[in-house]
């Protein structure tokens, strides 16, 4: 079987697994969802959720936001991790939007990576999420499960990115995030990996026995 057959069978399996994976961060508009891609980094998709909630209830807009000093935003996001970065990048970022965009979240990977605080996976998130643009985000998860199902073998997130979107035609690159990411949070985790409760583990070249310990 080619690596390619082999990363078909697997998003094949992911689908059934999980038909209504979706992105876990909520948000109601473009704007929103950038917000709250800046501040997941280094915190988990609940926390940022607890928190959006009462921020984006008070500043929904990118305008309403703008109005905010730095010390303000970091009052309204300090429960979150490297609260006082995010700020400073969050509060750029809406005076850029609104000096550069008219407002409006571009829709190009370049131009978002031009925003402060924005890294590639967190362009890819809002051009997947936001505007159904086919991007592949590689995070934490989809970096580990990846790399245990034999699907890449690079060590970085762009390295990841680059074999998995070669494998995969990309009409299926947001699903197969998705899915790798609920599979990670759900079975594959990184500590004790539910290996033995796997539907993947025929097929997967680090599936661990019962009784195995599974490095990491």
């Amino acid at each position: 079987m080619s690596l390619s057959q082999h990363a078909q069978q697997i998003c094949d399996i992911l689908a059934t697994l999980y038909p209504q994976a979706h992105c876990e961060l909520e948000f109601s508009t473009p704007f929103q969802l950038l917000i709250a891609t800046i501040l997941s980094a280094q915190s988990t998709d609940a926390q940022v959720n607890k928190l959006t909630r009462r921020l984006f209830a008070k500043y929904p807009t990118v305008e309403a936001m703008a109005e905010l000093s730095v010390e303000e935003l970091e009052e309204q996001i300090k429960g979150v991790g490297l609260f006082r970065n995010k700020a400073k990048h969050i509060a750029a970022t809406c005076q850029l939007l609104l000096s550069e965009y008219g407002g409006e979240v571009p829709k190009t990977r370049e131009e978002l990576m031009q925003l402060p605080g924005v890294g590639r996976k967190t362009a890819n998130v809002v051009l997947a999420n936001a505007f159904g643009i086919p991007a592949f985000a590689v995070d934490t998860h989809v970096l580990r499960v990846s790399k245990r199902l034999g699907l890449a073998q690079g060590s970085t997130p762009d390295q990841v990115e680059a074999e998995i979107t070669a494998l995969l035609p990309a009409g299926q690159w947001i699903d197969a995030h998705h899915r790798l990411i609920w599979h990670g949070r759900r079975i594959c985790h990184a500590r004790n990996p539910r290996c033995g409760e796997c539907p993947l583990a025929p097929h997967c070249p680090s599936a661990k026995t019962e009784g195995e310990e599974h490095d990491e």
